[in-house]
């Protein structure tokens, strides 16, 4: 009997990109045996994830599968597949087992306790670590007879397998350029139109740059037609800027009112969502009524910032110098209906550069589900905003980042 000699070479698998995505996928095509490589744009790994939430990184929802589809804006069904490879809560769990504790927020948004996306980055750092990183940029990526041929820095490398997951087309800097959507082009992938979600908001009105940097905490807003028909609500957070609006609520928003002429909506913001007109009244009167002999411009401090006082004057149409002891039963109306009814026109959203999430990439079709392998080429799998997938604010897009990740990392490692 003939003695034979086995021997076992590892998938050699290229990552093409290392965010959250792509981090993801190197760990885990390590970890099911694959020899990988990540090539990265930038000077570092995870530079986009170091800047989500505000720096705080909200790295997933604390919600079940049916509540997690229902956030997103963008083919849910296909998500399904890669949900059930890596749950939010395996996502959790992972993250716990790289060391770091988690909290759950309003919103069942999960953060770090020590409120740092650093902590998500150097976990995700560490879980990739088994890698190879190579900082340069890919050119191209050519499929062979026997797997692909990869360019970065005007040099060729092999491989068996290419993972991309260049992310969308906005924050530039951090990496996320829209060249992964040429690459695809290249080897026969349709994208879909690429257009900006949870994104800040242009507004023609001087009283955004009145209010500068004025953050409003628990308030109502109500995205309006012009018709006056609400198409979209929302309670929490936002911010006035030079050009406009921004903050979680608006950045929502952004998302429910695509395709749409922002020019002609109108963002309706309810300052005391607490309270009825009727109890407002009374609390604008008791307010009055303790200083009686003050100009409106300097009684009304316990009901709003200081920032806004002026801006709110001139929305209302009082006269800001009238004593309070002389405003009228019609003027009270309309300082009312301001304080439930702050109205700012809108103009248009800010440029994809800004965005948050790339709304639009890869179409779905031609990806399978399960593996997140491409159906036109073989041993070419994708993962996370390159992908045409995207949903609200709140740890969604993160959370689609890591379950495609870790789902094509597998897939590619096990083919």
């Amino acid at each position: 009997m003939q003695n034979s000699d086995y021997s076992y070479s590892p998938v050699r698998v290229a990552v093409i990109g290392g965010g959250a995505a792509g981090m993801m996928a190197a760990g885990t095509a390590v970890m099911y045996g694959a020899e990988v490589t990540i090539f990265e744009s930038t000077d570092r790994l995870g530079k986009k994830l170091a800047i989500t939430g505000k720096g705080r990184c909200n790295v997933t929802n604390n919600s079940t599968t049916a509540e997690f589809l229902e956030s997103v804006t963008k083919n849910p069904r296909f998500l399904y597949a890669p949900l059930s490879a890596l749950s939010t809560d395996e996502t959790m769990t992972l993250f716990e087992s790289l060391g770091v504790k988690l909290k759950t927020e309003r919103g069942k948004r999960v953060y770090p306790e020590t409120d740092k996306a650093k902590d998500i980055v150097d976990a995700m750092r560490a879980y990739s670590s088994g890698a190879e990183v190579i900082y340069k940029k890919v050119s191209a990526i050519k499929a062979t007879d026997d797997g692909f041929t990869v360019t970065a820095g005007a040099r060729d490398y092999s491989f068996d397998k290419v993972i991309l997951a260049t992310g969308g087309k906005s924050y530039p800097l951090t990496g996320s350029d829209g060249s992964g959507y040429k690459l695809a082009m290249r080897l026969g992938h349709s994208v879909t139109e690429l257009i900006p979600s949870l994104i800040p908001i242009n507004s023609p009105s001087q009283l955004c740059k009145d209010m500068q940097g004025l953050s409003l905490k628990n308030v109502r807003i109500e995205i309006k037609d012009e018709a006056e028909k609400v198409l979209y609500t929302d309670f929490g957070e936002m911010m006035f800027t030079h050009f406009g609006v921004t903050g979680p609520v608006i950045l929502s928003a952004s998302a429910h009112i695509r395709g749409v002429d922002i020019s002609t909506l109108t963002l309706s913001i309810d300052l005391k969502p607490a309270l009825d007109e009727q109890t407002l009244d009374q609390r604008l009167l008791s307010d009055f009524a303790k200083k009686t002999n003050k100009d409106l411009i300097n009684s009304l401090g316990d009901l709003l910032p200081s920032k806004m006082i002026e801006p709110f004057i001139a929305l209302s149409g009082v006269d800001g110098r009238k004593k309070v002891n002389s405003i009228t039963k019609e003027e009270r109306k309309a300082i009312l209906s301001t304080l439930k009814a702050f109205r700012i026109p809108l103009d248009s959203f800010r440029p994809i550069e800004e965005a948050i999430v790339t709304s639009g990439g890869i179409e779905v079709k031609e990806i399978s589900p399960k593996t997140m392998e491409s159906k036109i080429v073989p041993g070419l799998y994708f993962a996370g905003e390159v992908i045409d997938v995207d949903a609200y604010t709140g740890g969604f897009n993160l959370q689609i980042a890591f379950s495609t990740g870790y789902l094509a990392g597998k897939s590619a490692a096990e083919s």
